[in-house]
């Protein structure tokens, strides 16, 4: 039984992303629940970015003014290699069905994160596209953003401009260096155009790689927490390092392994490599 029907699969491709409301079982949602308030409640013994990923880069990164009374723990970087939860959605949820419904049969996954927005933390995702950060042979790539807390208009949502997926891809680099985000004057232009993404715990939102997106800070009272699980076509190769490398990069979670790569036309400039704990430090020199 096919899990997305054929209009929301229409929908997904004319505006770049989709919202499914159960794209995770209440099991799963309560075990990522549990996990992430005990990282959460682990955070308050550090003043900075702690623990230690793949690559020896840290897996647990704090917002400036972290402190055990206001925590502000805003990125666990690939989730998967820390937490059995974690794992098993990235690898059995409906996520990965929807997933491979629009690019497969045949998905891999790329990486894992979890971006959380706790209550009155400052952090702003500037508006980008995730294609850039992520360049592969082919676009066939989709960042399922899985809703871990209720994601209301007032928490931080994601912003997205719907059908910018079929435009140009978009410099993150200026004056020679990567920010990670687009040009202002660009955002000035887009921004009444974006649609807030919004639903409940368990929810995923399903975005095109290449469309344009961010989110403002969390101006409530309520946490926002997202599992993002990045996964291509099995035939998309990856063309640049993965930003966030993991031993589950690679991993075909639906379908079986072609031996083969399909590439489209495209150019841009490859991505500049994060060297800190998450890309809000690449980021924060856009200003």
């Amino acid at each position: 039984m096919a899990s997305l029907t054929k209009e929301q699969q229409d929908i997904f491709w004319r505006d770049g992303c989709l919202l499914v409301e159960d794209g995770v079982t209440p099991a799963q949602l309560a075990a990522m629940r549990s996990d992430f308030a005990q990282w959460v409640e682990e955070s308050k013994n550090h003043t900075k970015a702690y623990g230690t990923t793949l690559d020896n880069r840290p897996r647990f990164d704090v917002e400036p003014g972290h402190s055990a009374d206001q925590p502000a723990l805003r990125r666990v970087t690939s989730p998967t290699e820390a937490s059995p939860a974690y794992l098993d959605v990235m690898r059995n949820a409906k996520v990965a069905d929807c997933v491979a419904e629009l690019i497969g049969p045949s998905i891999k996954f790329h990486h894992g994160k979890i971006n959380s927005k706790l209550p009155g933390a400052a952090t702003v995702v500037k508006f980008h596209q995730d294609f850039p950060y992520e360049p592969h042979s082919n676009d066939d790539l989709i960042t399922a953003l899985i809703f871990v807390d209720e994601v209301t208009e007032e928490n931080g949502p994601l912003e997205v401009v719907p059908g910018s997926h079929k435009g140009a891809l978009h410099s993150l680099w200026h004056d020679g260096v990567f920010t990670g985000a687009m040009d202002d004057n660009m955002v000035d232009e887009i921004r009444e155009k974006t649609v807030k993404c919004t639903g409940p715990a368990g929810a995923v939102c399903l975005m095109h790689t290449r469309l344009v997106h961010g989110s403002a800070p969390n101006l409530s009272n309520r946490p926002r927490t997202l599992f993002i699980c990045v996964f291509s076509a099995e035939d998309a190769v990856p063309l640049a390092p993965n930003p966030l490398p993991s031993e589950h990069a690679g991993d075909i979670v639906r379908g079986e392994f072609s031996g083969r790569v399909r590439t489209t036309p495209y150019e841009m400039e490859l991505p500049e490599m994060p060297k800190g704990a998450s890309f809000f430090e690449q980021q924060a020199k856009a200003g």
